[in-house]
């Protein structure tokens, strides 16, 4: 690698004046310096972007690069070498060559990290995955559930004739980190999708996605047949029903000859499936995945199952899905949230993973800041996955899929480094052994610094520590200690764990999660209350049943714990909830300081908007800290410890606070500011 890395040396540059951006180029940033002197097998779409790309990013000395197959490879895989003074880049497809393309300009833009083996001249790069996906939930309207960054990208209404140079774009940035594949709507799906009208314009963006070695799939209505078809059910078994689907899979495919498939979210949250006629979720898989099997497509259907009932919520997927084992086709992959509830600041893994041995499983992951405050929070995410992937061996999953957080805002993200999130997702899903820390170092000499300027580095480490901290830091001004889902009615951005909405489903509620009282707070999940440890491992389940071995980080989540329950600290529990909490407030007050020492070396444009969002994170984790801990007060009785900060809020006033938002938006700073 040595030998490689020392083609990528680049003269510093004087620190000088720092040109505008707006951080539409996302990690892609490099300036065009035609050098490089490329053989291809032969011209191609996809060659002729790899050649392309390297052409324009290259800024070493002038080099000759080859590119050619090499069967003895895996798919997507490549390999690079230097040999005579040649870099020769092999992989048995043309993906592989473009991903060793976009592989070789993210070494040129990392050289000054880590120090190469000498004897070390060789890379050879394998995607851990064949299936590294995208989960759009973008809706016909374009409106996005979730979306915190603008309208969808995609303008259903112009396309198929009017192609904007975003998708492109977007087609692009995927694949420099090795994303493959994409679901364009809502799990919530309209059946619309699947109308002839709409293959047309999914054939249009398939069409561009396709040189970047990228595959569309679509989210379908399980009722599809009887909403779009006419039929008068759409029970899996029925005769009629198999052939409807057996018909529409032929006219995709006809429309669309590398369609990749379907994403199912059925039974859940109101959707349309199979149970709805007495027929299991395997039995409905089974029929749409023999209807795609003659074309290689496959179904991928989500465990994400709840009903209302009193009955523990983190239980039901393992109880749905587990007795299902082994009865789904092979074209089928059942899609897992990374933990048991719905995507919070911090879960348990869910214990789904693993049990089920004969059946395909992948990880969903959420990229966009649903429970993590939307776009206008910092929270790099990578630090959560690399925490599920501690208790889930990356070798038992066959895909893995992430909820994108990607809009028509001008920087894709909203938050600049929101984008982090995104790029960690790819460079993860590719290699799931990368470290959170490599990928932040990777994306900051991307996006921020220059890794040839020495006179960056400091800078550029105080602000990867930012990042490193920034979940954590999350989790202790939101819910520490396992707490989960205190979240405000509607829409998930703010606190609001005395919400009580007459009728509401209890499932909805936060006093169905924190439950607390006089006596204590969480959620009994041990073999005295609802028994959801007995769904991990026999050594996991002995750890978290018991409340004196429990790790602390989930303490809450498996326990209802007294207040003055000895914690790890020493401390009683209450003294150290205020302590976390208080903690999340001052981590981030030492982000706005951390970023404020960045100010001489990034584009003035992206560094206000940064500074803009911490002052509003700052302010929403006192929020967040003053809320929660003033109204879990009324339960304990007990005085915060004297070191912890004072609330500036009266819970009163707090309990009137309500956003004019929807799930489809983030609260603005004024919306924010009249808050108070």
């Amino acid at each position: 690698m040595k030998k490689l890395l020392s083609l990528f040396l680049l003269l510093s540059c004087l620190l000088g004046p720092v040109s505008a951006e707006d951080g539409s180029r996302l990690w892609l940033r490099q300036s065009t310096d035609a050098h490089t002197q490329i053989t291809a097998p032969r011209q191609s779409p996809t060659l002729n972007i790899a050649v392309r790309e390297l052409k324009q990013a290259w800024k070493g000395l002038p080099i000759t690069l080859v590119l050619k197959k090499d069967k003895q490879l895996s798919s997507e895989g490549f390999r690079i070498r230097q040999v005579n003074g040649k870099l020769i880049v092999t992989s048995p497809s043309e993906t592989g060559l473009l991903y060793a393309a976009y592989h070789l300009i993210r070494l040129q833009e990392m050289q000054n990290f880590g120090k190469p083996s000498e004897t070390d001249q060789e890379i050879t790069e394998n995607p851990a995955y064949d299936l590294r996906i995208l989960n759009h939930w973008d809706n016909l309207d374009r409106s996005i559930e979730r979306g915190y960054a603008g309208k969808s990208l995609w303008n259903w209404e112009e396309l198929p004739g009017t192609l904007s140079d975003r998708y492109e774009a977007y087609a692009r940035a995927n694949a420099s980190i090795g994303i493959n594949a994409t679901v364009l709507n809502n799990v919530n799906a309209s059946s619309k999708i699947l109308s002839a009208e709409y293959l047309e314009k999914v054939k249009a963006l398939a069409d561009i996605f396709r040189p970047y070695g990228i595959k569309v799939y679509l989210s379908i209505n399980f009722a599809s047949p009887m909403q779009l078809g006419g039929l008068s059910t759409a029970d899996p078994l029925d005769k009629d029903v198999i052939a409807w689907w057996k018909q529409k899979a032929k006219e995709i495919y006809r429309t669309i000859p590398d369609f990749g498939g379907f994403l199912v979210k059925a039974n859940s949250e109101g959707q349309p499936g199979p149970c709805d006629f007495n027929r299991t979720h395997a039995e409905g898989a089974n029929m749409l995945a023999d209807a795609l099997k003659p074309y290689k497509g496959i179904v991928m259907w989500r465990a994400f199952v709840y009903s209302p009932t009193d009955a523990d919520r983190a239980k039901q997927a393992y109880l749905e899905f587990q007795p299902l084992d082994g009865q789904f086709r092979d074209n089928v992959i059942v899609q897992i949230k990374n933990g048991p509830v719905d995507f919070q600041p911090r879960e348990p893994y869910s214990p789904l993973f693993g049990a089920m041995p004969r059946t395909p499983q992948m990880v969903e992951f959420q990229i966009t800041q649903e429970y993590l405050g939307f776009s206008n929070h910092l929270a790099y995410l990578a630090p959560m996955w690399e925490e599920f992937f501690d208790f889930v061996k990356p070798s038992s999953l066959k895909a893995i899929a992430g909820v994108a957080n990607i809009g028509t805002d001008t920087n894709w993200c909203g938050h600049p480094f929101a984008q982090a999130n995104w790029y960690a997702f790819g460079r993860m899903a590719w290699n799931p052994s990368l470290t959170s820390g490599t990928i932040a170092e990777e994306w900051l000499k991307q996006t921020f610094f220059d890794a040839s300027n020495p006179e960056h580095a400091p800078i550029a480490y105080e602000i990867h520590n930012m990042m490193m901290e920034s979940r954590e830091a999350v989790v202790d001004y939101m819910m520490p200690l396992g707490l989960h889902h205190l979240f405000a009615w509607g829409h998930h951005y703010g606190p609001e764990p005395w919400c009580d909405v007459p009728g509401a489903r209890p499932d909805w509620m936060p006093s169905y999660y924190h439950k607390a009282d006089k006596q204590g707070i969480g959620f009994d999940r041990s073999h005295t209350g609802s028994n959801a440890t007995a769904q991990y491992p026999d050594s996991l389940c002995r750890l978290y049943d018991d409340i004196r071995t429990c790790p602390d980080e989930y303490l809450l989540w498996f326990h209802h714990a007294p207040w003055q329950h000895t914690m790890q600290s020493g401390r009683t529990l209450w003294d150290e909830l205020c302590y976390r909490y208080d903690h999340g407030v001052q981590q981030v007050r030492s982000f706005q300081k951390k970023w404020d020492l960045a100010e001489n070396y990034i584009d003035a444009e992206r560094f206000k908007d940064v500074q803009s969002r911490l002052k509003i994170q700052a302010r929403d984790a006192v929020w967040w800290k003053d809320a929660c801990l003033l109204y879990f007060q009324e339960f304990s009785g007990m005085r915060a410890p004297y070191e912890v900060e004072r609330p500036i809020h009266e819970l009163d006033d707090l309990k009137q606070v309500k956003l004019p938002i929807d799930n489809h938006e983030c609260p603005t700073p004024k919306m924010l500011n009249e808050r108070r």
